[in-house]
């Protein structure tokens, strides 16, 4: 049973927790459990309490109510050094005046560890970060991402039951960071700790976490993992902070169930799926990829609306192309497409009119 009991314990436990800076509240009334062995991502913009919620749990700052409890254990009155988590920050903070190698065992050596356990750890950090052949040298004659890795090898080297990520990424180009994206979701899974990450960037904590909690203002707003929470948000902030979103006005009729029937000025009277079952009233989401452009054939699909369309631009991407357009009472879309030819097609040029169908299928009613 004891064993059972310590299985189903999360990793963190969050009760009631605030934070006020004078009449400021950084962090109000949150209650969050995360589970062990997860990818969790506290995901949220600048200044809406993400960081402090993540260095309250590290022990750098204490909270003014509530309890923050790490594998059962109230850690209230236990400094950040006593705790059994590390932190890897943005600015990597690794000593420059040492080798990659005794960068790793610092941690070790102030533990009292032993010459050789100290060695076979190192060893064994290095390998999982692919550093092996870079033990010698010094920071300086890293690149960013192997500086990165190098912290994150330190801060796992002592198997701390928890390991926190304040924006780790963020000062990486974009092609590292994607690959840095990989080796820490690789890391998570060999290691099998929880790894908890603070992240403004939505795409970053889609691709790693197995759970996501969005924050607006010191509260988080949903809790989900990343699939659930870009398809069914259940607020409009989460919908258009978490990717790109097409909002449109309505008016709920009744409600049945999973599903709403709305009246829209663009759409008509239509059947759509509610985010909740508590969501009564609100705005219609679609997402870009879910509208189809019509032009040689204007006609609208079984169950489509089909609504008249004029291209404002084109921005190219690459894989994929937005096309940002305004129908006729001047609300304005967009919508992306794939460009899956090898051989590029041109885009339509600004003024161009287009037919854009929505399907109701595609329509979620969610919370203003």
């Amino acid at each position: 049973m004891q064993g059972e009991a310590a299985l189903s314990e999360p990793a963190v436990r969050i009760e009631g927790v605030a934070k006020r800076f004078g009449g400021f509240v950084a962090v109000e009334d949150v209650s969050l459990d995360i589970p062990k062995n997860a990818f969790f991502a506290l995901l949220g913009p600048s200044g809406c309490g993400k960081t402090t919620l993540l260095r309250m749990i590290g022990g750098f700052e204490a909270p003014s109510e509530g309890r923050i409890l790490i594998d059962g254990d109230d850690m209230a009155r236990v400094p950040p050094n006593r705790r059994p988590v590390n932190m890897v920050f943005q600015s990597y903070a690794v000593f420059p005046h040492m080798s990659v190698a005794d960068n790793i065992a610092y941690g070790l050596k102030v533990a009292g560890a032993s010459k050789a356990e100290i060695a076979a750890k190192v060893e064994a950090a290095l390998a999982q970060v692919r550093l092996e052949s870079f033990a010698g040298r010094k920071p300086a004659q890293l690149s960013g991402g192997q500086r990165q890795r190098v912290a994150l090898a330190r801060a796992l080297v002592k198997r701390p039951k928890l390991l926190l990520l304040d924006e780790p990424l963020s000062a990486l180009d974009k092609k590292l960071r994607e690959e840095m994206q990989l080796e820490l979701v690789r890391l998570q899974h060999e290691v099998g700790i929880t790894f908890v990450i603070v992240t403004h960037d939505q795409e970053e904590a889609l691709s790693m976490a197995t759970e996501i909690a969005v924050m607006q203002k010191g509260r988080i707003l949903q809790r989900a993992g990343p699939r659930r929470l870009y398809e069914h948000p259940e607020h409009r902030f989460v919908a258009e902070f978490i990717g790109a979103s097409n909002v449109l006005p309505c008016r709920v009729v009744n409600t049945d169930g999973a599903h709403a029937l709305v009246e829209s000025p663009h759409l008509g009277r239509i059947r759509v799926e509610r985010a909740t079952p508590a969501t009564r009233d609100g705005v219609l989401l679609v997402r870009p990829e879910k509208l189809r452009m019509a032009f040689s054939t204007p006609e609208p699909e079984p169950g489509e609306v089909l609504l008249d369309a004029t291209i404002e631009q084109t921005a190219y991407y690459g894989d994929l192309s937005f096309v940002y357009l305004h129908l006729d009472d001047g609300t304005r879309l967009q919508c992306s497409r794939y460009n899956t030819n090898r051989i590029a097609r041109s885009d339509p040029p600004p003024g161009t009119r287009t037919g854009i169908g929505i399907h109701p299928d595609d329509v979620l009613l969610v919370g203003a």
